[in-house]
């Protein structure tokens, strides 16, 4: 299943690898690929099911969970740059590959014994079946006029979520027609949609604001997997006698990851809930923001390092240490700590109930499209600049010059962000600016199910 060895391609021509080897490379790439996206769209979502948020414990808990989850995700980086990179290098990527598929068959393990001890939820059909067809309602009604009042609208009161008046356009999909006049097509979905429905849609395409601006921050990140790695290869790595692999100064982002995560739950968020007196003291916004601008400033220090390095190698014709790496790592680790944790929390809580695991995959399209703008930008980058910025050989190029680059559009994209911040509701606020108020409890304000729970209540005429 691979080609013969090769000791000196310089000295022997090496056979490469044919097309039935490669195509076996390929299918267990991609289906680490496939592996992985299941895991990762799911696994969140699923964790956050375990909690009961009607439960102030347990409410509570589930905000340390998210911060918890990305902490052991980034154990698992750490061990990975760490151990197996010099497993891989000093002794054969075979084993490598094997001590991962060997914890994986640990991990089915451990899923599958704890089963009797989950909470599971019935799945409620997929959600892209209901926006597709809120969407196509609205098209095919988009020349009726609108009812006099929301309240003639199909199942208004019997609304699971408030009607807002954001993305009325939408509200067509459920006008009563003359189709949906009988009793019996007021409940055919592809005939006409309940006002629940409408609103759960509006939900999602209230996330895609905040979703574009976050592409930037992984776009910003990846550079910490490649030019960063690249920027080690032409520096000096050496501690003694010992060479530190380019591979392995990723610890140093995850290190300040797990120590930012850390941070986050013992001491910044029960210091912000004692400033603001409420339960999350840190908003997903704002953790999102925090993360913006700590990946904009990595990417400052990045090309003001690159600089001092390039510089010196040329004149001088000296390699300077590989740690003052570490300052750009050290930035955007924490922004990274920040922003995931913040991204993931926001596309979970702000998303339909019935949407989590699809609103946790638009969380992780993010991470997909900014590694993708990313080789975008190198490609559109080097072609205009005819190779001068991202040639091969870094002391020849100027990389600087695209760190820069990217710090000027983090700046642009956190002042976007900023507008779409503002002008987002959560969701506990749009059910108040909705005529619901929120009482006290003990000093506390109602949780976000809470209130959820006393809208659809009150919508189907319970007390």
């Amino acid at each position: 299943m691979r080609p013969p060895p090769c000791g000196d391609s310089r000295r022997q021509q090496c056979i490469e690898a044919n097309g039935h080897q490669l195509a076996m490379l390929y299918v267990a790439l991609y289906t680490i690929a496939l592996g992985g996206g299941g895991i990762k769209s799911n696994v969140s979502g699923f964790g956050s099911d375990q909690f009961d948020i009607s439960n102030p414990k347990e409410e509570k808990a589930m905000i340390y969970f998210f911060s918890r989850f990305y902490f052991c995700i980034s154990l698992g980086s750490l061990f990975a740059v760490t151990v197996l990179v010099y497993i891989q290098d000093n002794v054969g990527r075979s084993w490598g590959y094997g001590i991962s598929a060997g914890t994986m068959v640990i991990a089915v393990a451990v899923l599958i014994c704890g089963t009797p001890l989950y909470r599971f939820k019935k799945p409620q059909g997929s959600p892209l079946t209901v926006i597709w067809r809120v969407l196509f309602l609205a098209w095919k009604k988009r020349s009726l006029l609108y009812p006099s009042h929301p309240e003639l609208l199909n199942e208004y009161h019997r609304a699971k979520v408030p009607h807002t008046q954001r993305f009325r356009c939408l509200d067509k999909a459920a006008i009563v027609d003359d189709r949906a006049v009988a009793d019996e097509n007021r409940h055919n979905s592809w005939i006409v949609s309940t006002v629940t429905q409408v609103e759960e849609v509006k939900m999602v395409l209230k996330l895609i604001p905040i979703w574009s601006t976050c592409i930037l921050f992984w776009t910003i990140y990846s550079q910490m997997m490649t030019f960063t790695i690249e920027q080690a290869t032409f520096m000096n790595r050496n501690i003694g006698s010992f060479v530190i692999p380019a591979g392995s100064f990723s610890f140093f982002l995850f290190i300040t990851i797990l120590l930012f995560t850390s941070l986050n739950e013992r001491a910044i968020v029960p210091l912000a809930r004692k400033i603001t007196h409420t339960t999350q003291g840190i908003t997903s916004l704002q953790r999102i923001g925090t993360g913006l601008i700590f990946s904009v400033a990595g990417m400052v220090a990045a090309a003001i390092v690159e600089m001092r390095r390039r510089k010196i190698a040329n004149q001088r014709n000296i390699r300077i240490s590989a740690f003052w790496l570490v300052p750009q790592f050290f930035l955007v680790g924490a922004g990274e700590a920040f922003a995931y944790v913040g991204q993931l929390e926001f596309f979970i809580r702000e998303a339909p109930v019935q949407m989590k695991s699809m609103s946790t995959g638009l969380f992780l399209s993010t991470l997909s499209m900014g590694y993708f703008a990313s080789s975008l930008l190198v490609s559109l980058v080097d072609k205009a600049t005819k190779g001068n910025w991202l040639g091969s050989n870094l002391n020849e190029g100027m990389l600087e010059n695209f760190y820069w680059m990217l710090a000027v559009l983090g700046v642009i994209n956190f002042f976007c962000f900023l507008a779409f911040a503002m002008r987002h509701q959560y969701k506990v606020q749009q059910y108040i600016n909705d005529g619901q108020e929120t009482e006290l409890k003990n000093g506390k304000a109602e949780t976000t199910y809470d209130m959820e729970k006393k809208v659809s209540a009150e919508a189907e005429g319970e007390p």
